[in-house]
């Protein structure tokens, strides 16, 4: 059984009941998520070895995080406990042309304070196959940056494959910011996943002739995007996810995958959206079980395209389906007939 490893920071979310606004009433859903736990979440319910790190304080919601984990299969051991505070994030879920507000409360979080004397990533990495981090979290600042450098460096010397989702998060960090550290984290990347924004704020690199906010979206453009990412860093793939946005509560979803010689698009799905939280994650972890597993490159872009159409019909951050769902659906049957 293949393992993978992923490192980043684990939130609890706060969120109002259904499509409420913020303190419409009185009650807030408390769940956890965050992008590099939500991939270890799916690539633990498609039946792989998953292993999260992390750091969370020692007292009862740093606890309850871990415990959300467990709870899926997730391995736990090497998640380092100290800090002082697990960060939270604000879900407001939008509908029809009202969009989804996210407000974070992550300053001074145990992970965020982290030093790199916290981790042990010899240890970490042993038998290992594959590691994946997003650009989130370097972003948080402190000594991220330099972390995620020796995670890397580790993951290379043990022969591990390393994944990213550049992620930029602009209430994190600049662009000029973002593109010196993802220039120096990108050199030990194998597998790069980008969606239509990433791409141009983090490297400056474009799609023509694309208008993610009217449904128009150039593939020749996307495909340029992924031969300048691969040439500039010599990525062995890249993966795009190319999102048409009709409103917030109704997307067309689709995805690309280029592996140096060939550009393979999957199939597009209409959505109507229960939760887009942790859809790109999703779409990480299906491509990530994809690759190890032994697909063809239309095959893993098909996989992870339909894992994550399916994320967006479950609430909360976490994709709660199974292999053969997906590939029921990537097989075409996108029916959603009861099943008796």
């Amino acid at each position: 059984m293949s393992k993978v490893i992923t490192f980043g920071e684990i939130m609890l979310r706060l969120a109002p009941n259904g499509y409420y606004r913020f303190f419409q009433n009185d009650q807030m859903q408390a769940t956890f998520g965050g992008g590099e736990a939500n991939v270890a979440v799916s690539l633990a319910n498609f039946g792989l070895d998953s292993a999260y790190i992390t750091k969370l304080p020692k007292h009862a919601i740093g606890q309850a995080a871990i415990d959300s984990l467990r709870y899926f299969g997730v391995d736990t051991s090497k998640v380092v406990r100290g800090g002082d505070r697990v960060g939270i994030y604000y879900l407001e879920k939008g509908a029809s042309q009202r969009g989804s507000v996210c407000i974070y409360d992550r300053a001074h979080s145990a992970i965020a304070e982290a030093k790199p004397s916290d981790f042990d990533w010899d240890a970490i990495f042993a038998g290992a196959d594959w590691f994946h981090f997003t650009g989130i979290t370097p972003a948080l600042g402190g000594e991220l940056v330099n972390i995620c450098l020796d995670a890397c460096k580790a993951a290379k010397a043990h022969g591990v494959k390393i994944s990213c989702d550049l992620n930029y998060r602009g209430k994190l960090w600049t662009r000029a910011e973002a593109r010196e550290a993802m220039t120096r984290l990108c050199e030990y990347v194998d597998v790069c996943i980008s969606n239509e924004e990433d791409a141009k704020d983090v490297f400056g690199i474009e799609a023509e002739n694309t208008d993610i906010y009217g449904g128009k979206l150039n593939h020749e453009g996307y495909k340029s995007v992924a031969k300048q990412l691969a040439d500039r860093f010599g990525f062995e793939k890249v993966a795009i996810t190319l999102r048409s946005s009709i409103s917030a509560s109704d997307n067309d979803w689709a995805g690309m995958l280029y592996d140096g010689e060939n550009y393979c698009f999957s199939k597009s799905y209409h959505l109507h959206i229960v939760d887009r939280v942790g859809g790109g994650d999703s779409f990480g972890a299906g491509l990530i079980y994809s690759l190890l597993t032994g697909k063809s490159t239309q095959a893993a872009i098909e996989f992870a395209v339909a894992a994550s159409a399916l994320k967006h019909s479950i609430e909360g951050d976490f994709n709660r389906v199974s292999v053969s769902e997906v590939e029921k659906l990537a097989g075409g049957d996108g029916s959603g007939r009861v099943q008796r």
